[in-house]
């Protein structure tokens, strides 16, 4: 029954993700796209909070290593990696697929950013030709013309990489910072000041609250992205983390653009092209080749653990 529960929950969390990168695209009709970002953590950071006052007698963060988490957090986590995949999403052909597609190099970019920043690790020839190949998914996937490189939704997918940077690069920066604190906190207040850093970010891009359209669709897509996407989606996933461990749970980044494409196709009517199925193959090799002394493992242990009743 364990097993059963584990699968059935990750691919509720792939498809919750997956199709979060549609209900962005159909939210960003409606809203200016850093001020939609910041909206939905506003709600969801107050969710979030919500829940670690329920979990936790002390849901706030008391030193400054614990603060240092929460900024990191805030910064690359909540505000960086959603201004710059929000902006990147407001051009048309950045599909539901494409975002989530390039948005999956962060376990790989997660990896060579800890080669580089945790003294401990260190990247093989292999994983160089494995980090070679994410990259080469990368490219493929932004398609430039070398004729006019800043055109044909190149610099929008840009964007989206960048996304994706900040995100693995808040990652291990929060493993580098010496400190203990509940993962609820952690989520809450740093959801809520990446709220706070993209209204400041939004109000110096002259996105205005009148400029949104209260529209039902608008409603429905921030909604979904607070509560589902957001609140939801991460409790299902520190969940899962601590079952099955960070190399399957990383796995969820592989499986969402296929719900991404799904979701677009179904509700937004958008395409799959063959480079979007190219660079996403080069990218998942890119990270089994990075992490298959880990997966190596994890599949030995999974053989070796009996089945629940």
């Amino acid at each position: 029954m364990s097993t059963y529960r584990n699968l059935s929950l990750f691919l509720l969390l792939a498809a919750i993700w997956g199709s979060a990168f549609m209900a962005i695209n159909l939210g960003l009709e409606f809203f200016p796209p850093v001020l939609f970002a910041a909206i939905r953590y506003d709600i969801a950071g107050v969710l979030m909070l919500a829940y670690a006052v329920w979990v936790l007698d002390d849901p706030i963060p008391r030193s400054r290593g614990q603060w240092a988490l929460v900024a990191v957090g805030g910064t690359f986590l909540i505000a960086g990696y959603h201004s710059f995949l929000f902006i990147g999403q407001t051009d048309p052909l950045v599909t539901s697929a494409i975002a989530a597609t390039i948005v999956s190099l962060s376990p790989v970019l997660t990896t060579a950013f800890s080669r580089l920043l945790l003294p401990s690790e260190r990247l093989t020839l292999v994983g160089i030709v494995g980090l070679a190949l994410a990259f080469a998914g990368a490219v493929v996937l932004a398609n430039p013309d070398p004729n006019d490189l800043l055109g044909e939704g190149a610099i929008a997918k840009l964007f989206v990489l960048v996304a994706a940077i900040a995100f693995a690069l808040g990652s291990v920066l929060t493993r580098r910072i010496d400190a203990d604190l509940r993962i609820e906190p952690m989520e809450a207040w740093s959801m809520l000041l990446g709220g706070v850093l993209m209204h400041g970010i939004a109000a110096v891009r002259g996105e205005s609250v009148a400029a949104i359209a209260w529209t039902t669709d608008a409603i429905l897509s921030l909604g979904y992205l607070s509560i589902a996407a957001s609140a939801i989606g991460f409790l299902i996933y520190f969940d899962l983390l601590d079952r099955l461990g960070p190399i399957e749970i990383n796995l969820v980044s592989y499986v969402a653009p296929v719900f991404a494409a799904i979701a677009g196709w179904l509700i937004l009517s958008e395409g799959l092209t063959a480079t979007t199925v190219v660079g996403f193959v080069l990218i998942f090799s890119g990270f089994v080749l990075i992490k298959r002394e880990a997966i190596r493992a994890e599949l030995r242990r999974y053989r070796q653990t009996p089945a629940a009743d």
